[in-house]
């Protein structure tokens, strides 16, 4: 508390790793994951930490394209000019305050702040934010699968492996009657389904119809930018209303508890813009008494060791999307891989940072573009 860093060079990657099986939502198919990861140097210790978008803008506005064009042009030159202001790792948050938006670029940077300041204080992260927990119950999501049999197959292999959350993609066509066969198979299964913002208002019928499944919640059904939507959908749905891509800071949560729209809120490290955001939802929401988990963007390693280190916190009360690495990747990019410490659980990393030790050698094996920014430079 109340050092500077000094931060001589940063470094992006563009990443591209091939997922161990395709992933499919409503917004399309995913084979190889493309995203980006920063490294933040400073006294010999390295920060670390992923930028989570894509290369086409569907999840939001940002790609990697922009996010790297946002990020190289305007928040490094402003994160080295006024790093000898930052006496603490939430003011990187009002450094970039004046560039609107960008949320993904800005989670990147502001995130290896906070693993670089952790590293350097000797704690870990999840100690720095407070976090309570030593180890996390773990949801998996599941994408839209070929046929229902497919889908209740996947099901079972993961509830064999302790998985304590379900969570299904649905999309129109591929909702109510795979739902009803789930339900059916697994009837006291923890068991949400996730919209992506694939509906409207002129489905409310279909949608009230989900109430007959007990689920835990229904995840964004309606647009990615809508609060007064769902306040509206909420209203008539028995079934708790998730918001996720409509979030982006503590206000979006105020203005959408005081309307109704939601009863729970999903919390994505880049989706609000980094973790000081991040754990001032968490806080807000645990003085409303309203429950909070933590999304996933397939994140590698690094991105799903600072999932756990939130995810510490207190107000997590719901199992994330926090799976061990090989969920998703054949071969991750650490040292040893996030694992199950025992069935559905995994262990919160307790060494310095964000607690996992990456490999350059895998890092340089799937970096297809590199670029480093200097200090001095700036």
């Amino acid at each position: 508390m109340g050092k500077t860093l000094n931060i001589d060079r940063i470094v992006l990657r563009k990443m591209s790793m091939p997922l161990k099986d395709p992933f499919e939502t409503s917004f399309g198919t995913i084979k190889d994951r493309s995203f980006m990861v920063v490294e933040m140097h400073s006294e010999g210790e390295v920060g670390y930490a992923e930028v989570v978008t894509e290369n086409a803008p569907l999840y939001n506005e940002e790609c990697i394209g922009t996010a790297w064009h946002v990020m190289e042009t305007f928040l490094i030159p402003m994160l080295f000019k006024a790093q000898n202001e930052i006496m603490y790792p939430d003011g990187v948050s009002s450094i970039f305050k004046p560039i609107k938006r960008h949320y993904l670029a800005k989670s990147g940077l502001e995130s290896a702040y906070w693993d670089l300041h952790a590293k350097l204080q000797d704690q870990s992260l999840s100690t720095i934010l407070s976090g309570e927990r030593e180890e996390l119950e773990v949801g998996v999501s599941i994408g839209i699968q070929s046929s229902i049999p497919a889908l209740l197959s996947k099901i079972d292999a993961y509830a064999a492996e302790g998985y304590r959350r379900i969570k299904l993609k649905i999309k129109p066509g591929w909702d109510y009657d795979v739902l009803k066969e789930v339900r059916n198979k697994f009837p006291h299964i923890p068991l949400m389904a996730d919209a992506n913002s694939a509906y409207t208002l002129q489905d409310i019928h279909l949608l009230k119809q989900l109430d007959e499944f007990d689920l835990m919640m229904v995840e964004q059904p309606l647009s990615h930018d809508d609060i007064i939507d769902h306040s509206t959908l909420q209203k008539q749905m028995k079934t708790p209303i998730c918001l996720d891509e409509s979030i982006h800071h503590v206000d979006d949560v105020r203005r959408a508890l005081d309307l109704g729209s939601c009863k729970i809120i999903n919390i994505k490290i880049g989706r609000v813009g980094g973790l000081t955001e991040a754990k001032k939802i968490h806080d807000y929401c645990l003085e409303r008494n309203v429950p909070v988990w933590c999304g996933g963007m397939l994140e590698a390693g690094i991105g799903r060791a600072h999932n756990l280190a939130i995810a510490s916190l207190s107000n997590f009360s719901i199992p994330g999307d926090t799976s061990p690495s090989s969920r998703y990747w054949q071969e991750d990019i650490l040292e040893e891989p996030i694992d199950f410490s025992k069935p559905g659980m995994i262990q919160v990393p307790t060494g310095p940072g964000i607690g996992v030790h990456v490999s350059l050698e895998k890092l340089n094996k799937y970096t297809t573009v590199l670029k480093t920014y200097h200090s001095t430079e700036c």
